[in-house]
């Protein structure tokens, strides 16, 4: 099985230059664990993901005092500590130069490189152009099928 066959075909992006508050609305609106960031020449330069947003000097926010959440939900409207959190940029807190895998990866390659770089999905390449991603979630999907698959050759349903 390889990444083509696993990844998620239809995802969001950003670019470096929006906000970082629209890069949060887009995870939630989007369900989605990170988002490529993509320059306008439509090169990968960085990765934003949840785990980007729990504890960063650039959101004023340094541990263990807490998360960039609590403080910018504690800051009053039309103060300047709020203006500077719209103000911040993706490119501010993104991850660069992310892990890749390319489409014609194994997913035992996809795995390895998810564990070695302690990262929770990669983007998929192909020619140079992200075509997917493949996280966790889209590796438990594939394994609940391969497992469904197996449980019906045998006979079993898959049900106990």
């Amino acid at each position: 099985m390889l990444a083509t066959d696993v990844m998620r075909s239809s995802f969001a992006t950003i670019k470096p230059t929006a906000a970082v508050l629209d890069a949060v609305q887009l995870l939630l609106e989007t369900d989605q664990r990170g988002l490529p960031v993509i320059n306008d020449d439509g090169d990968l330069v960085g990765m934003i993901s949840e785990g980007d947003f729990l504890h960063r000097d650039e959101l004023g926010v340094n541990p263990p005092s807490g998360n960039w959440l609590e403080s910018l939900l504690g800051i009053a409207e039309n103060t300047p500590e709020r203006e500077r959190m719209r103000s911040l940029r993706v490119a501010t807190i993104m991850s660069p130069a992310p892990i890749t895998v390319d489409v014609e990866a194994s997913i035992g390659d996809v795995v390895a490189q998810m564990d070695i770089y302690d990262v929770s999905q990669v983007p998929v390449i192909c020619a140079g152009v992200v075509v997917g991603i493949v996280s966790r979630r889209e590796l438990l999907a594939a394994l609940a099928l391969r497992l469904r698959e197996n449980a019906e050759k045998a006979g079993t349903g898959g049900h106990s």
